[in-house]
């Protein structure tokens, strides 16, 4: 590995490594040092010269922020919106739950259920209406009996398929 020391004047020492040798010590991929390269962390100074002294500083920094699920700024904003939005649900989760609890809110499948037993019954009851009319009435005409039943079993299925 080979670093080179400038000395600037007025400056401390400034620690320059090439971009092979600054990738064997970060154990980084060419891609990798030329992203990290992109994004400011590693610290280009010419052709294939870094500083390597801002370079590892930045990029420590960079892996703390990671560890500590900081990440980016864009990425903070972004974990801390996604934590709002799970309260928000959770406390919205809760609100259900106490409003089911004090019987405000009602299972969907369960009235369903229980419409579908009301109006089975009510359609049992509108086509047992000709049998009782002909035991009601005896003198009733068949045709007239046959007619009603006709016209309510059209009607029952006229609603049955409605919207």
């Amino acid at each position: 590995m080979r670093i080179m020391s400038e000395l600037p004047l007025g400056e401390g020492p400034r620690h320059t490594v090439g971009g092979k040798d600054l990738c064997d010590l970060l154990d980084l991929s060419p891609a990798a040092l030329h992203d990290l390269k992109k994004r400011g962390i590693a610290v280009h100074l010419a052709h294939d010269s870094y500083d390597l002294t801002a370079t590892v500083t930045a990029y420590v920094t960079h892996l703390r922020s990671i560890a500590a699920g900081w990440g980016t700024a864009d990425q903070a904003a972004q974990l801390t919106a996604n934590r709002a939005r799970l309260a928000k649900e959770q406390a919205d989760a809760q609100a259900i739950k106490n409003a089911k609890a004090r019987g405000e809110l009602l299972d969907a499948a369960d009235i369903e259920r229980r419409w579908s037993d009301v109006l089975r019954q009510v359609r049992a009851r509108i086509m047992a209406v000709p049998s009782r009319l002909r035991s009601d009435v005896p003198d009733l005409p068949p045709e007239t009996i046959a007619a009603l039943d006709r016209t309510l079993r059209t009607a029952l299925t006229e609603l049955g398929n409605a919207d």
